[in-house]
Parts: C-alpha cells; sequence; structure tokens
C-alpha cells in the first residue's frame, strides 16, 4: 500500500466518540433530574443545539434561557472530551508505524477544533499531526470536498498516495468523488456499512488490520483480496457491529 499523506476524520474513527453525540440529550434531562422520552437522541439527530433547547423547554418545561441550556449540554460535551474519550484499538500503533514511515498526516473533522485538540492531547494523539482542519474553519461540511482539499494541500503529498480515512457514508462518498482513496473505518453507530464498503477502497473493522496492509505489495491485487476478506468477515456479525 502506497501512502505518503493521511487525512482522518477524529469521531467515530480515530476516537470511540459518537456515543456522546448519540447519547447526549437524554444525559443533560438526566443531570437535572428528569427523565427523557423514548426515542428522545433520535428526535435530536435532525436539530441544531439551539433547537435541541428549545425543545427542551416546550417538552420538558425547562424555564433556564436557551443560552443557559446549550453551555450546559456544551460543558458535558467537553468533559467527555478532556476526561472520557479514548482511541478506538489500534489507533495508537497504526499512527505510530505511520511517523515511522514518515507519512504526513492531519485531521478533517467536523467537531470544534478545542474540543479535538482537547481529546487529541488527553489520548496521547496530537503530535502525529501537523494540522487540524475543522468544517467550521473550512467553512462548509463534509458534504462537499472543501476540508479534504485543504488538508490535501497542507500535507503536500502526491494526490494518488493520499488517504482519507472516514467511518461516515456521506464523508466517505464525497472524498472519493473528488478522487480521494479512502478507507473505510467501521463504527457502530454508522448503519450503512455495505454502501461503505462499496464505495472505499478498503474497509476495516479495526486499525489493527492495517499492519498487514501496509506491507502488502501489488496494492491493486491486494486491496480486492482484502475487500473481499473484509466482507466475507462481516456477513456474519451485526450490521452495527460487536
Amino acid at each position: 500500500m502506497k501512502i505518503d499523506g493521511a487525512i482522518f476524520d477524529l469521531d467515530g474513527t480515530l476516537l470511540d466518540s459518537m456515543f456522546i453525540w448519540d447519547t447526549i440529550g437524554e444525559e443533560y434531562l438526566r443531570s437535572r433530574g428528569i427523565e427523557p422520552h423514548e426515542n428522545l437522541n433520535e428526535i435530536f439527530k435532525s436539530m441544531s443545539l439551539y433547537q435541541a433547547a428549545r425543545y427542551y423547554q416546550t417538552e420538558y418545561g425547562l424555564t433556564d434561557s436557551a443560552d443557559a441550556i446549550m453551555s450546559g449540554v456544551n460543558g458535558m460535551i467537553r468533559h467527555y472530551y478532556t476526561a472520557e474519550v479514548l482511541p478506538k484499538t489500534g489507533v495508537t500503533e497504526f499512527l505510530a508505524e505511520l511517523k515511522n514511515r514518515r507519512v504526513k498526516m492531519c485531521i478533517a473533522t467536523a467537531t470544534d477544533r478545542h474540543l479535538a485538540e482537547a481529546a487529541l492531547s488527553r489520548t496521547g494523539l496530537l503530535s502525529y499531526f501537523g494540522e487540524i482542519f475543522t468544517c467550521g474553519s473550512v467553512g462548509h461540511g463534509k458534504d462537499r470536498p472543501d476540508i479534504f482539499h485543504a488538508a490535501h494541500r497542507s500535507l503536500q503529498t502526491p494526490k494518488n498516495s493520499t488517504w482519507v480515512f472516514e467511518d461516515a457514508l456521506y464523508a466517505v462518498r464525497t472524498a472519493k468523488s473528488a478522487g480521494y482513496h479512502v478507507v473505510g473505518v467501521f463504527d457502530r453507530s454508522e448503519p450503512n456499512i455495505d454502501e461503505i464498503r462499496g464505495l472505499a477502497d478498503l474497509y476495516i473493522r479495526s486499525f489493527e488490520e492495517m499492519e498487514g496492509i501496509l506491507n502488502e505489495e501489488g496494492f491493486n491485487d491486494s486491496r480486492l483480496r482484502f475487500q473481499r476478506r473484509s466482507r466475507d468477515s462481516g456477513r456474519h456479525q451485526d450490521h452495527h457491529g460487536a
């Protein structure tokens, strides 16, 4: 596998952190002594933080201002990123191997920069990355390729040996459409695993699998063999993971 540059997503790819976003709505209410209604997290997925704060006011009778509610939620999120979040299995070892091979690396994430830096610093991963690009700083989400292009420009590596690592279908689709090689990374929060397998050049369930792939010769043939192995190994597993 020829790799000179690597662009990594953060949540769900390097960090086991998607549970934060999947449960924060319920956890905030419980911290206030309120038991949430069923399916609250599903409702919140389509809301901005401000909309969620207003929902708390109208549906749960919270009398705090929307700003105060948002501040409380953000405080809980900061706590998760600075005190609890962990890297996924095999991540630290894989990044160390890339550094040993002089591969240039950066982050491309939808998470706010201060949270990304806090989590990477706490987990000991920050020093591996030259730059952190956020959707906020670039001005567009990952439904557009701007963040991948910005990250690639910072790496100054050939595009055909620059790889994007992503767990979310829409981001995998964007990166592939923009002409990048993509490694799809399993995360239990992502339901569209089969579609990601079909789009990505590689699909892994754990970064532990990357050790052998890095050392394979004849990339095109080995890629196809690996994808078949990944698909076969995943057929007997729950669609949402272990």
